[in-house]
């Protein structure tokens, strides 16, 4: 059941006063530093998906950064809202306008959110000097300027020139030093909103002292995209589940024969060494053990079940098969804590999402502590419909694996500690 915003951001503050592997999680937040009257820049991520209409088609990352704007309007502050749609690669482009964002916003505040013209410019210099508090202004894009990815001293300061307060929200993008997320810290007080608060919670606390047993299940394409984050959950997990398009990569360096399904055939030594981590590490690694697998990449192509040793000439693999769908779920009924990072199958075509939404019922029907890593797989979970019954879905994606991992995040390191 989701948390009444109300509800959420008069909590206390999590108690977050350690790290995990490095990073710091001990952070302030907008609960701790003076907002009434105050200009406050708000770092979101409204990155969402929009259809060729320009209309919307998931709002969630939008909808997540409300409980963190609605405390700052209750506290009489002047709310100044900025994030990056897409990939502009700092030129002006109308498609990547947040002028969807800000008709979004407004609906969803009920009062009107203006949208600068610009970043840091005429429009939004003077939309900002004339706010009164209670308001909220956006601002265009901030990858139309060229400076933003590069984290420049100078548009960074330009951004804290319209503001008294800096507090980061967007924790899909804490993984980059970005003028918008890093630079402008070094200017203004800095502080996370209730967003990345939740976040570090979620992800750092199972991770840190997880109750047990502890199981992991990875999927997605690719062994490289998920090496670090692998290696990290081998130093802490009892069981690891792997399965996607990778699970092939571990089935060649096995020997078996794939058939024409997808393989990384120089990650072969690298399937062999996590394998050989895990037994050493004492770690249950599950592989699937049979597979759907059709004729070709088409939603109706030809289908059937087989064993993972007896995938024929001519075909490829496609999702878990009904024996290894069993056996996980059989598995995952004993956990105390998951983390789920990738879809098991081609999740986008109905008949090889069985397994994928098969395993997100069984979660959804355990007693546990259910961590999604973003991406693919919160994408899966909320096309089948079962959003509400996991403890925390990541915004994160990229950053969500990178915190597994360990790497540093500097949009979260750019925060000032708890003292």
């Amino acid at each position: 059941m989701a948390i009444p915003i109300r509800e959420f951001y008069e909590e206390k503050s999590a108690n977050l006063d350690c790290t995990w592997k490095g990073i710091k999680m001990n952070k302030k937040t907008v609960r701790d530093i003076d907002v009434h009257d105050k200009k406050v820049l708000v770092r979101c991520d409204f990155n969402v998906p929009y259809n060729s209409d320009r209309v919307i088609t998931d709002n969630r990352r939008i909808v997540a950064a409300l409980p963190t704007i609605k405390y700052l309007l209750d506290n009489n502050a002047k709310v100044i809202l900025c994030s990056h749609l897409g990939r502009p690669k700092g030129e002006i482009k109308p498609e990547f306008s947040l002028n969807i964002v800000a008709e979004e916003l407004s609906k969803l505040l009920g009062q009107e959110v203006k949208l600068a013209s610009d970043v840091v410019g005429e429009s939004a210099q003077k939309l900002t000097s004339e706010m009164k508090n209670g308001e909220v202004v956006l601002l265009e894009n901030v990858r139309f300027e060229a400076g933003e990815e590069k984290n420049d001293v100078e548009l960074s300061k330009k951004f804290a020139s319209m503001a008294e307060v800096f507090v980061n929200d967007a924790f899909g993008t804490a993984h980059r030093a970005h003028s918008s997320t890093t630079g402008v810290a070094e200017f203004l007080p800095a502080v996370s909103g209730f967003l990345i608060e939740k976040e570090l919670k979620f992800l750092g606390e199972p991770l840190k002292n997880p109750e047990r047993p502890f199981m992991a299940i990875i999927g997605g394409k690719k062994v490289s995209d998920k090496i670090g984050p692998i290696e990290a959950l081998l130093e802490k997990v009892d069981v690891l589940m792997i399965g996607g398009a990778m699970a092939y990569t571990f089935y060649k360096s096995m020997g078996y024969n794939i058939g024409n399904s997808f393989c990384e055939l120089d990650k072969l030594d690298l399937a062999k060494s996590i394998m050989e981590k895990a037994k050493e590490k004492g770690v249950k690694l599950l592989l699937p053990i049979d597979n759907k697998i059709g004729k070709e990449f088409d939603p109706n192509t030809e289908s059937k079940n087989v064993k993972c040793t007896e995938i024929p000439d001519g075909w490829e693999g496609f999702d878990i098969g009904e024996e290894t769908i069993k056996a996980y779920s059989e598995e995952l009924k004993n956990a105390k804590t998951v983390i789920w990072m990738g879809p098991l199958g081609l999740f986008e075509f109905d008949q090889f999402a069985i397994g994928t939404n098969s395993i997100a019922q069984t979660l959804a029907d355990i007693d546990a502590v259910k961590i999604v890593g973003g991406g693919d797989s919160a994408a899966a979970i909320e096309k089948a419909g079962l959003s509400d019954k996991f403890t925390h879905i990541s915004t994160g994606g990229s950053a969500s694996l990178e915190f597994i991992e360990g790497k540093n995040l500097p949009g979260i390191e750019a925060l000032q500690d708890k003292e």
